[in-house]
């Protein structure tokens, strides 16, 4: 049987956002049990569903696992995020949101590089194309604006992570409207990367939060129990516009099996300014 829900949708004005790495699809007999897709996807589904986020961001996603969340999600949500390569191929990071609640008004999607409108593209130390994909929304409750960003720094290059933050902060700066920023950073308290995001304005859901529904997990536990004090990697941010009701880190499984090797992030969020 499913637990329930740890957060679990959302009544306006709140929105509930969910940061998710849900590992990338693979198979076969050399893949140990715990990390084969088919293993997993019943529980990965199964969080989706169960917490039913208003906008959620997703990292490590196949074009054929994309499909399969969407169908999960249900009839109205969309997805936005093509894949990494130069042909919109590969591993994406696609926001997907609730189309009952928030309303489009644009989006895009960028390579953490020197040329960041050339699909595939690299830079800054990262030998694999990163990417970030960014949209603005109307919250359709409240008419509030809202910009969302999701990104998957890099696991090798402190640079490329470092630079790419400071991409991010440049994106945020040149919106007027509140934002969230979500991801897998890759990187821990004190590094230069989630230094430069609240540097610039981000302020970390976790430590802003009024509620806290978890222990301070470790967010990358890698199918074993979670940690109290491991490394958050894993993380959900908010420009001050924005209210933290709650915050938590998802350490559940579903029918013992581990989703993921990393821990939802989520947020019980409130906007309270229109733009800055």
């Amino acid at each position: 049987m499913s637990p329930p829900a740890l957060l679990g949708p959302a009544s306006a004005p709140d929105l509930h956002a969910m940061s998710f790495n849900i590992r990338r699809a693979m198979g076969g007999p050399l893949v140990r049990r715990a990390d084969r897709w088919d293993h997993r996807a019943p529980a990965v589904l199964a969080v989706l569903e169960s917490e039913a986020p208003t906008v959620v961001g997703l990292q490590e996603v196949r074009p054929h696992v994309l499909d399969v969340v969407r169908d999960a999600l249900g009839s109205r949500y969309r997805s936005l995020g093509r894949g990494r390569g130069r042909r919109g191929d590969g591993e994406g990071t696609p926001i997907l949101y609730d189309a009952s609640r928030l309303t489009l008004r644009s989006w895009s999607q960028q390579a953490l590089s020197d040329t960041p409108a050339t699909p595939g593209s690299r830079g800054w130390g990262n030998l694999i194309p990163r990417i970030l994909v960014a949209a603005e929304f109307t919250d359709d409750s409240t008419g509030h604006r809202l910009l969302v960003v999701n990104i998957h720094l890099d696991h090798l290059s402190p640079g490329s992570r470092a630079r790419s933050a400071a991409a991010v902060t440049a994106l945020v700066a040149r919106s007027a409207s509140p934002a969230i920023v979500m991801g897998d950073l890759n990187a821990g308290e004190g590094s230069a990367a989630v230094r430069t995001l609240i540097a610039d304005g981000l302020v970390d859901s976790w430590d802003a939060a009024e509620t806290r529904l978890s222990p301070e997990w470790g967010t990358c536990p890698g199918y074993r129990p979670a940690r109290v004090g491991g490394r958050r990697i894993d993380r959900l941010l908010v420009t001050p516009g924005i209210r933290v009701r709650a915050a938590a880190m998802n350490n559940r499984t579903f029918d013992s099996i581990r989703p993921s090797d990393h821990l939802p992030v989520q947020s019980l969020l409130r906007i309270t300014e229109d733009g800055r």
